[in-house]
């Protein structure tokens, strides 16, 4: 599959852009283990109007997650041009490697982005969301992609048509989560218009499905039965970056990896911390970690006070020291019980 000039191979794994949890450590790990394209959190395009300090943060990539993409959001067209530029000059705002590719976020469905018309709140208006893509197509010489939804709720389920006037627009791949916004995350992520969308003959740029790939059987079902370029990984890679190496190790030999012991998790886990305090420094390293610490131990009997203790220590050696003691406990605890596709 191909985006532009960049070549991801056969059969593409990609880690989904998610706020607050694709800082450049988690990139860094997925990429690690085997993620062939990753993007940041999604950036306010407000934001980078104002010039804040955050947004411009989020730019910054580095060589080894190469390749990256930025993912940008907003609702007024002239804003979005301005941050689709940039984030093409990502390199000398917020240094390091710069982006290869810009997403538009057409996609999140939280209230506060979605209620006020931008990500999947787009899907309202259709045309402005056309307009929008062709404004950024123009403005900028990196491949423009869209990541978005079925629809605004079950009554508007516009994507077949959608991404026809998208491709149009000038995007060279389409990512589509299979819910509406209406949905958020709940209720079962529907294929069945992203298979329609590859069976349009019509559309010839790389179709990316996303939505519900917990485990490497339902990534194979998906390229079997949708016929999708790529897949989009997000909520599952939480506490499991390794679910590339898993999914692309049973897309080549239709077997299933052993499950990765506590006593490998928690060494993860230690490097994680160590690459988020690198990034970020100590103070908002080990805040920013918290929401990844206790998930890659989701499972093990009797966690709740240790789990407390990582969701609330600020000091890096008193976190290394209480990974250290769910190493010694839990350590030699059956991979099956702590089952990260549960």
């Amino acid at each position: 599959m191909k985006i532009g000039n960049i070549d991801l191979g056969e059969k593409p794994l990609l880690l989904a852009p998610m706020e607050d949890v694709t800082d450049a450590s988690f990139r860094l790990l997925c990429k690690e283990y085997g993620a062939d394209m990753v993007y940041t959190e999604f950036v306010s395009s407000d934001g980078l109007a104002h010039d804040s300090a955050k947004s411009v943060a989020k730019m910054r990539t580095c060589d080894e997650e190469a390749p990256v993409g930025i993912q940008i959001y907003g609702n007024i067209p002239e804003a979005m041009v301005e941050a689709a530029k940039m984030a093409e000059d990502a390199a000398d705002l917020a240094g390091g490697h710069g982006p290869d590719l810009i997403d538009i976020n057409f996609g999140c469905p939280v209230r506060k982005i979605a209620g006020r018309g931008a990500g999947s709140g787009m899907m309202r208006y259709p045309d402005k969301m056309v307009e929008i893509t062709r404004m950024v197509v123009d403005a900028v010489k990196l491949p423009v992609t869209v990541k978005t939804r079925l629809g605004w709720d079950d009554d508007s389920k516009i994507i077949v048509e959608l991404a026809e006037r998208l491709q149009d627009a000038g995007i060279q791949a389409l990512t589509v989560h299979g819910r509406t916004r209406a949905q958020m995350y709940t209720g079962e992520a529907d294929w069945t218009l992203i298979g329609r969308i590859k069976d349009n003959p019509r559309m010839h740029i790389p179709v990316i499905g996303n939505g519900d790939i917990t485990s490497p059987e339902k990534a194979a079902r998906a390229f079997a039965d949708y016929g999708v370029d790529g897949i989009m990984i997000g909520r599952a890679t939480y506490g499991h970056p390794w679910i590339f190496r898993e999914i692309r190790h049973y897309l080549h030999t239709g077997e299933l990896l052993p499950q990765m012991s506590v006593s490998d998790r928690v060494e993860l886990a230690k490097r994680h911390l160590a690459l988020s305090l690198r990034h970020k420094g100590e103070k908002v390293g080990v805040l920013e970690m918290r929401r990844h610490l206790s998930c890659y131990f989701k499972g093990l009997p009797d966690f709740k006070q240790t789990r407390l203790a990582l969701v609330t220590l600020t000091d890096p050696a008193e976190i290394l020291r209480t990974l250290d003691e769910v190493a010694l406990r839990w350590g030699d605890e059956h991979p099956a019980a702590v089952s990260v596709y549960e």
